[in-house]
């Protein structure tokens, strides 16, 4: 097996680096590892110069580019590897808490295995959300501890069977016969506690310093050595104030002589020989959230006796006697517990065989045969899924169908248009766009599911598109919460959307109630449809008459006026392409793919060959743009895509991704070529998490959508607009499955063409 490790790597003084390095050596010395394993460095820094990394290292990751992730994912799969370990600790990925490193694991094809340095007991949303990715996209998730199994069972709802357990390894030494360290000072006639690691606040050491005053009283001769650098993160910002914090409390409990800093990164040989002779390893952390601790690992490995405050690691690996516990903050017991081990030595070295004993089972070779056999399972889990034939639409990783959040933003007047978190805005009101969607949205359920909970919805939607219409047949668009008018005429789009809602109404109608009155509000709208101009307006409105004529064929001035819509797409088009930009204006904004939707429709009841040409490659045009990376990207508001520039990446809507299901569904309906069926799924996904970021929109606590992808994450905010595009989106997915069904039950050559095409 040829394996890629994505992680720090040595020389940079970091402790995940410290471990991977060990990992990795102690995987590679197994004879079915390739010796052409390789790493994936982690930069903190844009220099790639920075460290001077070994040769091991084959490709450089800069913690804050994003398309080094990418790049990245290229090399590992073009690479030969069989697997992938990735270490993950969030401050060590680029993005908001780290979640660059989904942009990866999204686009490494080969099994990957994720071992947990943090497990969170309170995470943030984006935090929560990154763990249940990583665990959804790899392999295997290990841990280091039976506490974080239960955080994430319980917390991030991770299925057990996914999750391994591999206890923190340690050096394969032994204690040196001749010891340096003993020899040099402070350690030579003095009884020493020890503590070692990068040095930071949240060590907090002036728990040890503060309780040096009653052990010196009773041991003059106990040097309290404090080995190893101060974070780079803490000198970056605030210097050695710690470390002179430090010196300065000594300085005031007179114990300044029996404190000692060993200020430099030591290997594991040195370290061990530090560890060796010690008397007592202290770590006296603050609180209970530290679910690995590496530094405790090593210090019980190498047969040290430990007192230790109880956090979660220490909890576990210092029980049955292999170590002592104070409580955080408590430098009176720590003060007795040090007394009591001086003054007791069997105690002492009854603590120091435990410890040696357990640590025997830690140690790296015994480790490393645990995880190779975590891996020859994963890629055998991975060959075993890859022979098995699958519909392209795997129904099971689609969430269930909800109106819970619709419900919560839906009262007597309308939908609300916007929500804070996923909590109704009252403040913003209402909004025809969003009630027509929403309309929309019901009927589709109530098509698929015949829910009786999405008809109940109906007549509130329809009756708030009524109250909005003006007499000559156009329509606000805004209404106040205490159900004022905020404007007289809407906006072109606001109508278009109205009108492909009122026609899909009448094709579509549960009952002749509901057909009479959407026939009677779109024949009133029908003297406003020659004034369009504005190109999406045109689109939806044709959309709309599309859906009219299919249930009133012989309405023949709708198909005059939808040619006469559509020669204004067509004409925009014209007037817009060339050689290199097949698109209707000399930009792409907002809800593109409406503009080659609007002409398939048109197709669809006129057989308009130009039509369904343009369309289709409009519709290529705008594939190649947004679906070539192997997800949806569609074009971010934030700045959109003018011609012969780049591309806005951020801010992602969910009305985009909508568009791009119905047209690809309609594109599927008037070609039959399953490229569309495919490109219809790969758009959903956005929402599910397989998007630029890896992030999910939908939110499956809620219910509802997120209202946009940005370049730190999600906007958290819930709004109806992003919430229907996610709905709308789901029951076009299941229309296709049915599709997907009917043929493949009966046509083996339509279901070979959707597992390779």
């Amino acid at each position: 097996m040829k394996i890629a490790y994505i992680s720090t790597s040595l020389p940079n003084e970091c402790g995940i680096a410290t471990f991977n390095a060990n990992l990795a050596t102690a995987i590679n010395q197994h004879k079915a590892i390739s010796k052409e394993s390789f790493v994936v460095a982690m930069n903190d820094t844009d220099n790639l110069n920075e460290y001077n990394y070994p040769e091991e290292v084959k490709y450089i990751i800069r913690k804050n580019n994003q398309d080094d992730y990418l790049q990245a994912a290229d090399y590992i799969n073009n690479s030969g590897v069989d697997a992938c370990v990735i270490e993950h600790e969030f401050g060590i990925y680029g993005g908001d808490s780290g979640l660059y490193l989904l942009t990866l694991m999204a686009n490494v094809n080969v099994p990957m295995i994720s071992i947990l340095h943090t497990v969170l007991k309170q995470p943030s949303y984006v935090q929560q959300t990154i763990i249940q990715q990583i665990a959804k996209r790899s392999s295997r998730i290990v841990v280091m501890s039976q506490k974080a199994i239960g955080f994430l069972t319980s917390i991030y709802q991770i299925p057990k069977n996914k999750i391994q357990y591999i206890e923190h390894g340690v050096p394969d030494l032994e204690p040196a016969i001749d010891n340096p360290i003993k020899a040099t000072a402070p350690f030579k006639g003095n009884k020493v506690l020890l503590t070692f690691g990068l040095i930071s606040r949240g060590k907090g050491l002036e728990t040890v310093v503060e309780a040096l005053p009653k052990i010196v009283e009773k041991h003059p001769d106990v040097k309290y050595v404090i080995l190893g650098n101060t974070h780079p993160g803490v000198v970056k910002n605030d210097g050695e104030e710690y470390r002179d914090s430090l010196t300065a409390l000594a300085k005031k409990l007179n114990v300044a002589q029996n404190l000692v800093f060993v200020n430099k990164f030591v290997d594991e040989q040195e370290l061990h020989h530090y560890l060796s002779a010690t008397d007592i390893y202290i770590t006296p952390y603050l609180n209970e959230a530290q679910i690995t601790s590496g530094t405790l690992s090593y210090a019980v490995g190498a047969g040290a006796a430990v007192i230790s405050t109880p956090y979660w690691h220490a909890q576990e690996l210092l029980a049955q006697k292999r170590g002592l516990l104070f409580d955080f903050r408590d430098s009176e017991k720590l003060s007795t517990l040090v007394n009591d081990l001086f003054e007791n030595p069997d105690h002492l070295a009854e603590l120091k065989y435990n410890a040696y004993q357990y640590g025997l089972s830690l140690r790296w070779p015994s480790i490393g045969k645990s995880y190779v056999k975590v891996m020859e399972r994963a890629i055998s889990d991975k060959q075993k899924a890859d022979a098995a034939n699958k519909s392209m639409i795997d129904v099971d990783s689609i969430p269930a169908f909800s109106l819970n959040h619709i419900r919560l933003l839906t009262d007597d007047t309308g939908i609300i248009q916007h929500a804070k978190y996923g909590i109704p805005n009252f403040k913003e009101g209402y909004c025809l766009d969003d009630n027509a969607r929403a309309l929309m949205m019901a009927l589709m359920a109530f098509d698929q599911y015949k829910s009786k909970e999405a008809l109940d919805l109906l007549p509130i939607y329809l009756s708030y598109i009524q109250y909005m219409q003006n007499e000559d047949g156009s329509f606000r668009n805004f209404l106040s919460f205490n159900r004022n008018y905020l404007d007289e005429v809407g906006s072109e789009d606001a109508f278009g959307r109205t009108i492909w809602a009122l026609g899909y109404l009448v094709n579509f109608a549960p009952n002749n109630s509901y057909k009479e009155f959407a026939n009677e509000l779109f024949i009133k709208s029908t003297a406003q449809f020659s004034k369009l101009e504005h190109l999406r307006g045109v689109a939806n409105t044709i959309i709309g008459i599309n859906h009219y004529l299919k249930a009133n064929p012989h309405e023949t001035y709708l198909h005059e006026i939808s040619n006469d819509l559509s020669a204004k797409l067509i004409n925009a088009y014209q007037n817009n392409k060339d050689q290199n930009w097949h698109w209707f204006e000399q930009q792409m904004t907002y809800d593109n793919a409406m503009l080659p939707l609007a002409l398939l429709c048109h197709y669809d009841i006129s057989k308009n060959q130009q039509a369904l040409n343009i369309g289709l490659e409009s519709l290529d045009f705008l594939t190649q743009k947004t679906l070539s990376f192997g997800f949806l990207n569609p074009v971010g508001n934030d700045g959109w895509l003018q011609k012969n520039q780049e591309m806005a990446k951020y801010d992602q809507q969910a009305i985009e991704t909508m568009a791009m299901v119905l047209v690809y569904f309609k594109a599927y309906e008037v070609t039959n070529e399953v490229k569309y069926m495919k490109h219809l799924y790969q758009s959903y996904r956005w929402f599910l998490g397989e998007n630029s970021l890896s992030l999910p929109l939908y939110d499956d606590e809620t219910k509802g959508c997120a209202d946009g992808l940005q370049s730190n994450g999600v906007n958290r905010n819930q709004g109806a607009e992003s919430t229907l595009a996610y709905l709308i989106s789901h029951l076009v997915v299941f229309k296709a499955l049915e599709i997907e069904y009917r043929y493949l039950k009966d046509d083996q050559q339509f279901k070979a063409d959707f597992i390779t095409k």
